[in-house]
C-alpha cells in the first residue's frame, strides 16, 4: 500500500488552498462556504483511508446543511425585496391620505369652518353623567357640554362659542383645550380625550408609514385612532 509522503500532503494542501481562495471571488457568503464545503469534501475523499472510509450518512447530512443555509438566504432575499416593495406601496398609499381628518390622542379643540368645535373621547366605563368643560388657554372654563349618561366606549361631540353679550369681549378661541369629567355615582370614569386634526403629508422610515398633521406633530400611522371627515 503506497503511503502519501509529507511532500505530497503539502502539495495538495496548497492546492486545494489555491482553489478555495480561487473559488470565492465574486461570489456570496453562502455561495463561498458552499464551494468551501465541496472542495474540502472532494480532497477528502480523495485522500481517505481505503480501508476507513467516510460514513455516507455523515457525508449526506453535511451536504444537507449546506443545502438549507443556502435556501434560507434565498428566503431572506425574497423577503427583503417583499419589503421593499410593500414600503413603496404603503408610500403610494398614504399619499391619498393627504387632507384627511384624524382623531388622535389628545385635548386641543380648533374651532371650524363652520364657527363650531368637534372632537371625541373614550370612556373606559359607563357613566350615569358626562360633561365636557371647554378651557382657555389660562385654563379657565369658558364652556360646557352637558352629555347625561353615556356607556362605554367612544363618542362625540360638538361646541359652538356663545355670543358675547353687550359691552363683554368675546372668547378667545385661539388656544382651547378640554377635559371629560364623567361619573358613575360617586365613582369617576376614566375618559381618554381624541382631538381632530388633519394629515398635511406622508413619510415612510424603517418600513413604517408616519403622517405629519396639521398641528405640527408627527406620529405613526398606527396610532391613529379613527378618520374623521
Amino acid at each position: 500500500m503506497t503511503t502519501t509522503t509529507g511532500t505530497h500532503a503539502t502539495s495538495n494542501s496548497a492546492a486545494v488552498y489555491a482553489q478555495l481562495n480561487g473559488s470565492t471571488t465574486g461570489k456570496t457568503a453562502t455561495e463561498a462556504s458552499a464551494d468551501r464545503f465541496l472542495t474540502l469534501l472532494v480532497a477528502q475523499m480523495k485522500n481517505q483511508d481505503p480501508l476507513s472510509p467516510m460514513d455516507n450518512a455523515q457525508v449526506t447530512s453535511q451536504m444537507a446543511q449546506i443545502n438549507t443555509v443556502s435556501g434560507i438566504e434565498k428566503v431572506n432575499e425574497s423577503i427583503q425585496s417583499m419589503s421593499s416593495q410593500f414600503t413603496q406601496l404603503q408610500a403610494m398609499q398614504g399619499a391619498q391620505l393627504v387632507g384627511q381628518g384624524v382623531l388622535v390622542n389628545g385635548n386641543k379643540l380648533a374651532i371650524g369652518s363652520d364657527g363650531s368645535a368637534r372632537a371625541s373621547f373614550d370612556l373606559a366605563g359607563a357613566a350615569d353623567a358626562t360633561k365636557v368643560e371647554v378651557l382657555s388657554a389660562s385654563g379657565r372654563v369658558v364652556g360646557t357640554v352637558d352629555l347625561g349618561a353615556e356607556t362605554t366606549g367612544r363618542h362625540s361631540f360638538s361646541w359652538t362659542p356663545p355670543a358675547p353679550a353687550e359691552g363683554q369681549t368675546p372668547i378667545d378661541t385661539g388656544n382651547l383645550t378640554f377635559r371629560v369629567v364623567a361619573t358613575s355615582g360617586a365613582t369617576q370614569v376614566s375618559a381618554t380625550p381624541l382631538m381632530r386634526d388633519e394629515i398635511v403629508a406622508v413619510s415612510t422610515s424603517g418600513g413604517s408609514l408616519s403622517l405629519d398633521l396639521a398641528s405640527g406633530g408627527r406620529m405613526a400611522y398606527a396610532d391613529v385612532k379613527a378618520f374623521a371627515e
